[in-house]
């Protein structure tokens, strides 16, 4: 299962370059594409507003 960001995020990048397989796209809020995702939590490790969670 893929982990999903919430509209708490303030799309500040640090979840970018974290993602070992770029399933990140940017924006307003940021996107994770389910499909790519291999759900390995780095990304909302390194969230500093907890943003990312387990779909």
């Amino acid at each position: 299962m893929a982990h999903v960001i919430s509209e708490d995020c303030i799309a500040c990048g640090s979840c970018i370059s974290e993602c070992p397989v770029e399933a990140i796209s940017e924006g307003d809020i940021y996107v994770i594409d389910p499909d790519i995702c291999t759900d390995c939590g780095t990304c909302a490790a390194v969230c500093p507003s907890g943003a990312i969670s387990p779909a």
